[in-house]
């Protein structure tokens, strides 16, 4: 079992092994919005209801041409904090005193890519813009339809959208979900 970089804990979290799943993190480079590295390695993890229900999305964005790039995932709590001192507003960064599904590990940040491209979202992933939020009329006809594609998709696989962040989703009912400490035990 890989603890690293998380530490030993009593709920396991599985890494994101999917062949049709990209995995970039932005907290693992300093692109984003921080300009830190706040990650030591670039593997994602989820709690394994929410493995389960990515996996699903992965199997029918790839029926589709398209490839899920996971963004973020399973999130420590001292990352959580990290990113509240740089952007405390909570309607793009969950309050750490509150908890994000994030720290739950049912959480992921996702965009689509077609081959090495990017699609286009309307904005950039963690941009802090009334743009960002769905439904919005001031984005691009092309970035429209891809969001609704990707929240189409998410949505059928289990998860529930943020109406803030066309990036983020989360398993429903997230409270039934601990928060899950820096210890939390990974595998894979």
């Amino acid at each position: 079992m890989n603890t690293a970089p998380f530490g030993h804990g009593t709920l396991p979290l599985v890494a994101l092994t999917h062949p049709a799943l990209r995995i970039a993190l932005a907290y693992a480079t300093t692109e984003n919005f921080t300009g830190r590295v706040l990650y030591r390695e670039t593997r994602a993890f989820l709690h394994p209801d929410a493995a389960r229900a990515i996996s699903r999305a992965a199997d029918a964005f790839a029926a589709q041409g398209l490839t899920p790039v996971i963004l973020d995932a399973y999130r420590p709590v001292s990352v959580q904090k990290a990113l509240w001192a740089v952007r405390p507003d909570p309607e793009f960064v969950a309050d750490p005193a509150v908890g994000s599904d994030h720290s739950r590990g049912i959480a992921v940040d996702i965009t689509l890519a077609r081959g090495s491209e990017w699609l286009d979202m309307g904005t950039a992933f963690d941009a802090a813009v009334p743009q960002s939020h769905h439904d919005r009329g001031d984005i691009s006809a092309e970035a429209t339809i891809n969001r609704t594609i990707l929240r189409r998709v998410m949505v059928e696989a289990g998860f529930a959208e943020n109406p803030m962040e066309w990036w983020h989703y989360a398993l429903p009912r997230g409270k039934n979900y601990p928060i899950l400490d820096d210890t939390a035990e990974l595998q894979g």
